[in-house]
């Protein structure tokens, strides 16, 4: 296929329209394989290769093929058109199934020739060889016509029909000559005629031995052999009533052949009826539905069940509640701080913790979480396939195909890369933050204030106690200086912790989203890479056939 569509870019880069047609061709062939049918696809491209072979060869020639059946005279109507006796005829005809060729001109031609598969030993330079360049006055000038005698299509051997299918679809310009006894044959019409009706203006009809027809029924049977023409989708062709053995028509035949070649349109025009065909055939396979892209909110549903799968809700939760739980036990008065350290941490509880270090947190975590059950992994293929489907909903049957295969194509690998998620993603619960430090040394401060005015009250009332002198105690606007001390270190520290809890919820919740951010993160990147990323290949080539066809049919 490289070769083929390096050939179409290099055509492309001419200018030309044709050459514009053919790439799109090639590019629609190129983003089809594995999409639409092959058999399509491997004509369109057959097609592709010849006209590109064709528009890069010999553009001052024109090949032109009379094709017959058996007795319709075909051989002899080459050789009134060469005007000389080359094509053997009748009994003399040779059983070879390789083509005659005489070719009109100083250039042989021979490169397009070899690319006809025409045997040298059957090529006739028509001028160089046969008779002076000069043609006789009110002759047509047939300089660049290649005249091929096409082998009997309706012969016994397999050989000469293949030969004839063969350059059916390489010659520019078809002559069918037909008998007059014979131009009703149903082969020739199914096989040959009706396949070729998008071709009607690169192809001439010839009623040959006319002789043999009485003349007062001539036109009636030029009128019939118009009117099959036209059930065959071939109204218009021209048809010329001729006679090779008395020369009758010969000169129409010639004039109208020359009309062909001088104007260096007919291999254009043969080429542009072959891509328009398989253009069309592959248009009718992959829909002329436009293009659409992957829009965010088909893709929202996606993630939110792929992170329900990955057990994203569980460890943001644990993170808000070990951050609080951590949080508290930094922050709270140290006396019911300490009893607190006892409660079970929610990430530990999960396996989640394996260290103080963010890093460490997660080494484990996708062991330790709860596997994702039937009912997560029924909504994720639930929700890959409707992804799917809604995609592909407009288009037409293969690519709704193509696109819910792609959107299925790495299913198997979603719960190893989405575990990777869990045990990759830094959840952030580390370190507390440097506040917690600071309010931590502020409630240690505060309990030494209160141990100190305890121990104070204490020793004044073993003082008491024992009746001894009191030492003197200061006071502060009519309270004792321990009694502050005490009272006012106790209060402070709980109206502290209360305080701190509030800092502590503000920062659960922000880890919380950090961690949810993180977490869905790379939720979205496992899910573009396994799910979005071939369904959006698909589209991608949707869209180059599409544009191709669309080149290729203007």
């Amino acid at each position: 296929m490289s070769g083929v569509m390096e050939g179409a870019r290099r055509l492309l880069r001419r200018g030309d329209r044709l050459e514009e047609r053919v790439a799109g061709l090639g590019e629609a062939v190129e983003h089809g394989r594995g999409r639409l049918d092959d058999g399509l696809l491997d004509r369109a491209e057959a097609v592709t290769r010849r006209a590109g072979a064709r528009l890069q060869l010999s553009g001052g020639h024109t090949v032109v093929a009379l094709a017959g059946a058996t007795g319709s005279g075909k051989s002899s109507t080459f050789n009134a058109l060469v005007g000389l006796d080359i094509a053997a005829t009748g009994v003399r005809r040779p059983t070879t199934s390789k083509a005659a060729a005489c070719v009109w001109g100083e250039d042989p031609g021979s490169e397009l020739l070899d690319w006809l598969e025409v045997p040298a030993r059957h090529r006739v330079q028509r001028d160089s060889l046969l008779d002076d360049r000069t043609p006789r006055r009110g002759e047509p000038v047939l300089d660049g016509l290649v005249l091929l005698d096409l082998p009997d299509h309706d012969s016994t051997e397999v050989a000469h029909h293949l030969e004839v299918e063969r350059l059916v679809g390489l010659t520019d310009l078809m002559v069918w000559v037909l008998d007059p006894q014979k131009y009703a044959d149903a082969a020739l019409h199914r096989r040959f005629l009706a396949p070729l009706a998008s071709h009607r203006e690169v192809m001439l009809v010839v009623l040959n031995h006319v002789d043999q027809v009485a003349p007062e029924r001539r036109e009636a049977v030029l009128d019939d052999v118009r009117r099959l023409l036209a059930l065959d989708g071939l109204e218009g062709v021209p048809v010329l009533a001729t006679s090779a053995r008395t020369g009758e028509g010969i000169p129409e035949l010639r004039a109208a052949v020359a009309g062909r070649v001088a104007d260096k349109a007919t291999a254009r025009a043969r080429l542009a009826g072959d891509v328009g065909d398989a253009a069309t055939a592959l248009q009718r396979e992959s829909g002329d539905a436009e293009p659409r892209e992957l829009r965010d909110r088909d893709r929202r549903e996606l993630h939110d069940a792929l992170a329900d799968a990955a057990g994203v809700p569980v460890v943001v939760d644990a993170v808000a509640r070990a951050t609080t739980v951590r949080g508290r036990q930094a922050t709270g008065w140290p006396v019911t701080s300490w009893l607190a350290r006892f409660k079970p941490d929610p990430l530990r509880r999960l396996h989640l913790d394996r260290g103080t270090r963010g890093g460490d947190l997660v080494v484990a975590a996708r062991s330790s979480l709860p596997a994702p059950g039937q009912v997560q992994h029924a909504r994720v293929e639930t929700t890959v396939r409707a992804l799917g489907d809604q995609v592909g909903r407009d288009l037409a049957p293969p690519w709704q195909r193509a696109v819910r295969r792609a959107s299925v194509s790495r299913f198997d690998d979603l719960d190893d890369r989405l575990d990777r998620v869990a045990t990759t993603t830094d959840l952030g619960v580390g370190d507390l933050p440097l506040w917690c430090r600071g309010i931590r040394g502020l409630q240690w401060v505060l309990l030494l204030t209160a141990l100190v005015g305890g121990v104070w009250l204490g020793v004044l009332a073993v003082f008491s106690y024992l009746r001894l002198p009191e030492p003197g105690t200061p006071e502060v606007q009519g309270f004792a200086l321990p009694t502050l001390l005490l009272v006012g270190g106790v209060a402070a520290g709980l109206v502290v912790a209360l305080l701190a809890r509030v800092l502590v919820g503000i920062a659960a919740r922000s880890r919380a989203r950090k961690a949810d951010k993180r977490l869905r993160a790379g939720v979205v990147e496992v899910a573009d890479d396994l799910v979005v990323a071939p369904v959006r290949a698909e589209l991608a080539a949707h869209r180059s056939v599409h544009d191709g066809l669309r080149a290729a049919l203007r």
